[in-house]
């Protein structure tokens, strides 16, 4: 996620329930858009300091959202449960989901390190460094568990792409008619994904990129550990393309994570996140284009998508 060049005026409600929940002394002295966010706006708040510095906290806003209720009691929750774990997720602070004191839903919360970083440089390494994470995710364990995961796409829903290979998504679309696999449940993050992962990177040395934080817990879930893997997999395959997502359940072996042992049961979860995205193509895309990545125009992303699904069924079909 990075800075817009817009400010981004918050309501006075807002403002002053975010007021009520600084320090003594403090107070909201500059706004700043944050681009990147598909489902909610996202502000970040300069706070000036009894001493006269500053501090930074991040406002997550959705507006005209039916489940924005859901979604930031199940983000306010994670975020409980994750303080402390060792999993770099931003802090609480407030939240306010049913706009009982702000004008739209909201959530405030502290600001991590960092940034997002979508290119090709440097990639053989955050990969390896992805897969890490995500089984320190996996490895937690909440004393309540979060719900149980939602995957909404059908076999009736799936949009083929125009020129897409028809013997090979039609295979695909088979595989989801299918029921579910067994599977051995683990707290996911549910769109863990390179948007939502901010690293450091030292100039002019990318190879040596860290994790700083990790963001967007919305849809915090209870579900297979595939289904995490599988929803990184499809976003590097359309980001770096089809052999970048298929490297990634590898690396996230090596990283200790555990699959289902089964391939059918692999080729499940992973055919089945690839196929949603081929609902959403053009909202997944757009926010690449605006942080750089031009070239991925809405066809450019929907024959990767293509070639995954694809690559996916040759290698595990």
């Amino acid at each position: 996620m990075t800075d817009h060049d817009e400010a981004a005026p918050v309501r006075p409600s807002t403002l002053a329930w975010v007021g009520r929940h600084l320090e003594a002394g403090e107070r909201v002295v500059r706004t700043e858009a944050l681009r990147g966010g598909i489902t909610a706006e996202m502000r970040r708040l300069t706070i000036g300091t009894r001493d006269g510095g500053t501090r930074d906290l991040v406002l997550r806003t959705f507006v005209d959202m039916e489940r924005a209720e859901d979604w930031l009691n199940r983000e306010s929750g994670a975020l409980t449960v994750l303080a402390g774990t060792g999993v770099p997720a931003p802090g609480l602070v407030a939240v306010d989901p049913t706009a009982e004191h702000c004008e739209h839903p909201s959530l405030l919360m502290t600001r991590l390190a960092g940034r997002t970083v979508l290119d090709d440089e440097g990639l053989e390494t955050r990969i390896p460094a992805l897969a890490r994470q995500l089984v320190a995710i996996h490895a937690v364990r909440p004393a309540v568990r979060p719900r149980g995961y939602v995957a909404l796409t059908t076999a009736d829903t799936v949009v083929v792409p125009k020129g897409a290979d028809a013997a090979a998504w039609a295979a695909a679309i088979d595989v989801i008619r299918r029921p579910a696999p067994p599977y051995e449940g683990r707290f996911l993050h549910r769109d863990f994904q390179p948007g939502n992962v901010l690293f450091d990177v030292p100039p002019a040395r990318p190879a040596e990129a860290r994790i700083t934080g990790v963001v967007d817990w919305a849809q915090t879930s209870w579900g297979p550990a595939d289904l995490d893997v599988a929803h990184c997999s499809t976003n590097l395959a359309l980001l770096h393309g089809p052999a970048w997502g298929l490297r990634f359940a590898e690396a996230y072996e090596e990283a200790g994570g555990v699959l289902a042992a089964a391939a059918s049961e692999r080729l499940y979860w992973q055919v089945r996140d690839g196929l949603a995205f081929s609902e959403e193509v053009q909202a997944v895309s757009q926010p690449w284009r605006e942080a750089g990545r031009t070239e991925l125009t809405t066809r450019a992303v929907e024959e990767r998508l293509d070639a995954y699904v694809t690559a996916l069924m040759d290698t595990l079909g």
